[in-house]
């Protein structure tokens, strides 16, 4: 199954349509995680994957390998989704049905 991880900040003006989007994504059952830039365990994890922008959205198969992200810009819910359907296959027909 495929990871969604977020990465925010309190002061990005795009910052809470991303994390609606992932608590959108959330209650369909995917696994979400949220990184607050402003905390020191956000950072960490954001040099990881050297985040320089925010929002930030990473998708990774379940090798933990990058499948897409998303820089600075929130894609809309049926991009994310398009990513998520081969990663998640017992979840496709709850998110095929909630992409009409």
């Amino acid at each position: 199954m495929g990871l969604i991880k977020i990465f925010t900040k309190a002061k990005c003006p795009k910052c809470p349509a991303a994390k609606e989007m992932g608590t959108e994504l959330k209650k369909e059952g995917m696994p979400v995680l949220h990184y607050d830039l402003d905390t020191m365990d956000g950072l960490a994890e954001a040099s990881f994957y050297s985040i320089l922008s925010t929002p930030s959205i990473i998708i990774e198969d379940e090798e933990e390998r990058e499948v897409v992200s998303w820089r600075g810009t929130v894609p809309t819910l049926q991009e994310v989704r398009e990513y998520l359907l081969p990663l998640t296959p017992s979840l496709s027909p709850v998110l095929r049905r909630r992409e009409g």
